[in-house]
């Protein structure tokens, strides 16, 4: 049983609110509920009954008010209203009285300001507020409940006050405006929350309307009082008049870099969804309309939860309703601002996340958190915490977030952290299923405290892991999208219809004529009517034909052939404009149905919808990678043995070279693709250390080798610039930078070519001046003198450290095993100083091929290749993934391209070549 009293006074039970008997009846339990669990005497009743003199029999009549609220309350055992000595006394818990929660919510809400917390502190003290629905008692404030309630309206102003005071410490100053202006109205004489006001519209740009605040007070006391406004008021007025109070942007600030982050992350979040929603044409003049409401599974918690009032308060659903033009607005009722959005396959859910997406970032109020769309595939709750998780994929699509000079360390993680970000999670069914149920308790768990969230889902998986585990998103709405209706569908298909067109026609009559029929069935989906007109766009084809029953039986056998003929509809050609710069490429349908097939069979079975370049070597077989990836380097170091000694040195060359290049490719995983940039600001410190690491590398090889002072010298040198230059590829300058496909493989290239280029110079120099200049010093020789343990020694060493470059764990043991046997076997000198620099740069290119293979794209231009001679993707490889793109096949999700939809991807993972 819930009271409450901030408002009127109500009482609300498991079935509903109950009516009290009468005013008498409610003040004597009003009363009672402003000393929750203390005796109140008799007197003090009587009191608050009556505002006048009270009647003769007014201690029996406020023993009936008892005795009758007890009998409508069921207390029949009187443990609720308990008689206690002189009076009564009313036993209720905190949860039970709103007035009690409001007190818990303020306290805590102050622990938390005195901490430093002040997002926590706003975020609890909101929660208490939203408990008021209107002046503490209202009808009943009369006498001397009177005094009470308007005390406790003081309590109101202070706690809303105080969360002013903290929001403007957090830079909110906009946020509160219209709050303070509205408070304002209502307490005309109070000066603190105009001084408030002053200060939020000061801050703003909004100078003259806050002095014309300050004018209004002064009015008012002067003509209602016969005073002016406090000291307080007066200095702040004064501060204004000489702009003192407008933040200064030169004054450092804890929060500048994480402000800035925040905001720049907004600006690049809204530019990479804008573009996507132009390619594929989220926004034009009449999409597929969309509607959506509160979905009716028994997924979701009761109303009362969801919007934070008292259990039982309220109808036990929610109601919400609408479509994309409102969506916007229904989210940030929920005073949570959590969305759970169900919808069968093709509903239409990554659009409406996309569009909210860009709705919530056209209109974002300062201070108010970013929302961040990311898709959940790669999401696995039991390895990675929700936060952790939300961070890493943070860097990965804005990478400038790293840069530390600008941001801070790691911005990600702290944007997450500190609530400055609302997580708009596509695709919780994507995930693999048995990690469903996990994944929605973890979610549940980090946003337990109040935190923004939406997550999209097909509506059978939500339930079907809601059921299994019991767990739910609590504090979240839940809505599902609706089906297409059948005048929607007909006003899409037949927009673009020429005058006097009647191949729409059957179709048209079809869907009138049968509402529940399995047309009418196969294009209740925004995915299915799209691709109907999409397929049947060319005058030439004949929409009337999915009117055969005999040929189309069922729902499915529709929607397989419009998935059928999506492809071929597409990929139609037709003339270019003579003004297009670009005109886009003519493919062979049954070429790229073949290639799509491809890359979708392997994404099925990596149960993945992420097309990234840098794993396309996961669809040939390992031991394949290692062959073509190690043999090129191997030929390399064949060429380097037979020109520096004979062919016995050639395969110890070959053999240790290649073997370690397939060991390393077919077992290692190499590391993802460098998200940089040339910068040449602020890396003098990096480039002294990463200088001395190669300079130390350089010296221990040159004394190794008994080469001359000199030249060891010189060696350290190269070394050290070959490893030092590498901090010139740093971390995009700022976040307005976005991870795309293309993007990312310029990147990475650059960092390739860079490592290659470094490693072929140092080690080619080294080798060749070995070659030429090493002194016959005594050293370890073995096997008749022919193999040298120091050299081997100093060789697997170096070697070693260069494997790390390749794969942590494999590349460093096989290529130090390769270094050691290379390195430990003896050559006569050269005394050719031209054969000693072609061996050198022989071997320099081999070490740097290995190094280049060994990065993202280096093997990704190998595995093309191999894949696009079998004939399974295009020689053109990202050319074409671009082309897709913008015939709206894929979609682009930051660095990864996806298909449109999951159903296209799954019919096209079923298609066998001819």
């Amino acid at each position: 049983m819930d009271f409450c009293v901030l408002g009127t006074l109500e009482i609300w039970t498991a079935q509903g609110r109950l009516a009290l008997p009468g005013t008498r009846h409610q003040r004597v339990l009003a009363t009672l509920l402003l000393a929750p669990g203390a005796v109140v005497p008799m007197t003090r009743l009587i009191e608050s009954t009556w505002d006048d003199e009270p009647p003769a029999t007014a201690t029996k009549q406020v023993q009936n008010c008892v005795s009758a609220l007890r009998d409508r309350l069921a207390d029949t055992e009187q443990r609720l209203i308990v008689t206690d000595g002189p009076g009564y006394r009313l036993v209720v818990t905190d949860e039970q009285l709103d007035l009690l929660r409001f007190t818990k919510h303020v306290t805590e809400a102050r622990r938390l300001a005195n901490e430093g917390a002040l997002r926590d502190g706003v975020r609890e003290i909101r929660t208490a507020l939203k408990l008021w629905r209107g002046p503490a008692l209202d009808g009943l404030a009369a006498g001397v409940l009177a005094g009470r309630a308007a005390r406790l309206d003081e309590q109101r102003l202070d706690a809303f006050e105080s969360c002013v005071d903290w929001q403007f410490a957090l830079g909110q100053h906009r946020a509160v405006i219209d709050e303070l202006a509205e408070v304002v109205a209502e307490n005309p004489l109070r000066e603190r929350p105009h001084a408030q006001l002053m200060l939020a519209l000061d801050r703003a740009g909004r100078q003259a309307d806050a002095l014309k605040v300050f004018q209004q007070l002064r009015v008012r006391l002067a003509e209602e009082l016969g005073v002016d406004p406090g000291a307080d008021v007066c200095e702040l007025h004064e501060r204004i008049l000489r702009g003192e109070n407008r933040p200064r942007r030169a004054k450092p600030a804890a929060t500048d870099g994480l402000d800035r982050a925040a905001k720049e992350l907004a600006a690049a979040i809204a530019r990479q969804w804008t573009a996507e929603a132009e390619m594929r044409s989220l926004r034009r003049p009449k999409p597929v309309p969309l509607r959506w409401s509160s979905t009716e599974r028994e997924v979701a918690a009761a109303a009362s939860a969801v919007l934070g009032d008292p259990p039982g308060y309220g109808p036990e659903r929610l109601v919400l309703s609408g479509d994309l033009t409102d969506v916007v607005a229904k989210f940030r009722q929920v005073p949570s601002r959590q969305l759970v959005v169900l919808g069968e396959p093709g509903a239409g859910k990554s659009v409406l996340a996309i569009l909210l997406t860009l709705g919530l970032l056209a209109d974002l109020p300062p201070g108010e958190p970013v929302p961040v769309l990311l898709t959940m595939a790669s999401w696995n709750p039991h390895h990675e915490h929700l936060d952790a998780w939300l961070a890493r994929r943070l860097v990965e699509e804005y990478p400038g977030l790293a840069n530390t000079a600008i941001y801070g360390p790691d911005a990600g993680l702290r944007l997450v952290l500190e609530g400055r970000v609302i997580p708009v999670l596509d695709g919780l069914d994507e995930t693999s299923p048995g990690l469903h149920t996990a994944a929605i308790d973890a979610l549940d768990q980090a946003v337990g405290a109040g935190r923004p969230l939406v997550v999209t889902c097909r509506g059978a998986e939500y339930e079907l892991a809601v059921r299994a585990a019991g767990s739910f998103l609590v504090r979240a709405a839940v809505v599902e999208i609706e089906p297409v209706e059948i005048e929607d569908a007909v006003e899409f298909l037949t927009a673009r219809r020429r005058p006097g067109e009647t191949r729409w026609h059957p179709l048209v009559e079809r869907l009138r004529q049968e509402p529940a029929g399995v047309l009418a069935q196969a294009l209740r989906t925004p995915l299915m009517v799209d691709l109907a007109r999409s397929a049947y766009a060319d005058p030439a084809t004949d929409p009337g034909e999915l009117c055969d029953t005999a040929r189309f039986s069922d729902r499915a056998a529709i929607e397989r052939h419009l998935l059928d003929t999506y492809l071929p509809s597409v990929y139609t050609r037709r003339p270019s404009p003579p003004a297009r710069l670009a005109r886009p490429r003519d493919y062979n349908p049954e070429h790229v149905e073949r290639w799509l097939s491809f890359l979708a069979r392997r994404l099925e079975r990596d149960r993945t919808r992420d097309l990234a370049w840098w794993r396309l070597d996961q669809a040939v077989p390992r031991f394949v990678v290692g062959l073509y990836l190690g043999l090129p380097p191997a030929l390399l170091f064949v060429l380097t043995g037979l020109l520096a000694a004979d062919p016995v040195t050639a395969v110890i060359y070959g053999v240790s070279g290649g073997a370690a290049g397939l060991v390393t490719h077919s077992i290692g995983r190499r590391p993802g693709p460098q998200r940089v940039e040339a910068t040449f600001t602020g890396i003098s410190g990096r480039f002294a250390r990463r200088f001395a690491v190669g300079a130390t590398t350089g010296t221990c090889l040159g004394f190794g080798w008994s080469l001359p002072i000199g030249v060891i010298g010189l060696v350290a040198v190269v070394f050290g610039l070959a490893v030092g230059v590498h901090v010139w590829l740093g971390t995009p300058l700022d976040v307005n930078r976005v991870s795309s496909p293309d993007t990312v493989l310029r990147q990475d290239r650059a960092a390739a070519l860079s490592f290659t280029l470094a490693f072929t110079v140092s080690m080619g120099l080294f080798y060749g001046l070995a070659l030429r200049l090493t002194q016959d010093e005594p050293t370890v020789q073995i096997l008749d003198s022919s193999f040298d343990l120091v050299l081997s020694v100093a060789g697997g060493i170096a070697a070693a450290l260069l494997g790390r470059y390749f794969a942590p764990k494999p590349g460093t043991v096989a290529y130090g095993v390769a270094g050691a046997l290379i390195g430990g076997r003896v050559i006569q000198d050269m005394s050719s100083v031209a054969h000693a620099v072609v061996a050198g740069g022989l071997f320099g290119l081999a070490v740097g091929l290995s190094v280049c293979l060994s990065r993202a794209w280096g093997a990704f231009g190998c595995t093309r290749l191999w894949l696009a001679a079998r004939g399974q993707i295009p020689l053109r490889f990202m050319a074409f993934l671009d082309d897709a793109h913008r015939r709206g096949v894929l979609r682009q999700v930051g660095a990864v391209y996806q298909f449109r939809h999951a159903r296209l991807q799954e019919r096209l993972a079923d298609y066998v070549p001819a």
